[in-house]
């Protein structure tokens, strides 16, 4: 087939383009700037955007199936006008043009936090409601529950093709602008001064692109798959401390005494002129469980989730490469042996 991808370029991008190639699919990109790399050879590209009506026509010209990935993942309130434009109105956008254009498939890259979030613990599957009243003062999870369900609708009352999947927060190598896995740098730079008391969901980023993949001709037409492995907070960080030696936080507070603390320290960023270590938001986030129940991509999609311990072990290694040497605690003479940890 010949597909176009959104987003190509980003992390889980980078790890399905190249999995599309090798499986025969001819593949086409759009975006600002023309990718490089091994990962995009045999690509074609579109420049511009999805703001750009006619570039996104160009780009729809001709193929069979659409790769939806392009998004913006970001916790600052300056950014939620940009991720609700992006998430919301471009695809509303992009689809009309898909309707235009006949395509006989389009997939989704959704998140579990449109569907697997709750102030308790919970380990939800995709009969899940909206969470609305929970995610309701983080623009992000908003405004993809929003696109989700426009598109839904969208191509259910027109008859277009749709596979929705909602991976969980990425993990592994291959992160080089380090905005999914943001959790390990921090922990790494010694930013989380408290433990989280909730609970989360990840997924190997090379695991979620075979489940991309594979949606292509599986996965349930207009329904929703969650893709990812649960951990509590507390043995994530402590599973991190094993592998790198950085001690994981000691202090364990009360969740509203610890929002109650992202604010103040915020506030004292400010006073101060630098940003602060940890934006409230994200203290709230890690104060929520986003379990969540794997069992119908598992069925669906085939998906299998790798051992937690290689996902790990893999992004601190990507993450120490993309440093410069001595930026940050830990690992110190043991990058070689991170796996052996459990």
């Amino acid at each position: 087939m010949k597909l176009l991808v959104t987003g190509g370029t980003g992390f889980l991008g980078a790890h399905l383009v190249p999995r599309l190639v090798a499986a025969g699919h001819t593949v086409r990109l759009i975006g600002r700037s023309k990718p490089t790399g091994a990962a995009y050879a045999g690509t074609e590209y579109v420049a511009g955007d999805l703001k750009d009506r006619d570039a996104v026509r160009r780009a729809l010209d001709g193929v069979d199936g659409l790769y939806h990935l392009a998004g913006l993942v970001s916790f600052q309130p300056k950014d939620a006008r940009k991720m609700f434009e992006l998430h919301v109105d471009s695809t509303r956008e992009l689809l009309r043009d898909v309707r235009e254009a006949g395509l006989q498939r389009v997939v989704l890259a959704s998140t579990s936090g449109t569907i697997a979030v709750s102030k308790e613990e919970a380990v939800l599957d995709e009969t899940a409601d909206y969470p609305l009243t929970v995610v309701a003062r983080w623009p992000y999870y908003l405004s993809k529950i929003y696109e989700e369900k426009l598109a839904l609708e969208y191509c259910r009352k027109h008859a277009i093709p749709l596979v929705v999947l909602n991976p969980s927060l990425l993990m592994g190598p291959g992160d080089d602008r380090l905005s999914s896995t943001w959790t390990v740098v921090k922990f790494l730079n010694r930013e989380i001064p408290a433990m989280p008391g909730g609970g989360m969901s990840f997924v190997d980023v090379r695991d979620a692109a075979e489940a991309f993949v594979q949606a292509l001709t599986r996965g349930e037409l207009y329904g929703r798959h969650l893709l990812g492995l649960n951990m509590t907070m507390t043995e994530f960080f402590h599973r991190l401390e094993r592998l790198t030696g950085v001690s994981a936080p000691r202090l364990r507070l009360p969740a509203q005494v610890n929002i109650l603390g992202g604010k103040l320290l915020e506030r004292w960023a400010k006073a101060r002129g630098t940003p602060p270590p940890l934006d409230p938001q994200e203290v709230e986030i890690g104060e929520h469980y986003f379990w969540l129940d794997a069992s119908k991509a598992e069925a669906e999609l085939g998906f299998r989730a790798r051992d937690a311990q290689e996902t790990l072990a893999d992004t601190v290694k990507h993450i120490y490469g993309k440093l410069p040497p001595g930026s940050l605690p830990g690992t110190k003479g043991r990058l070689g042996d991170l796996r052996e940890g459990t």
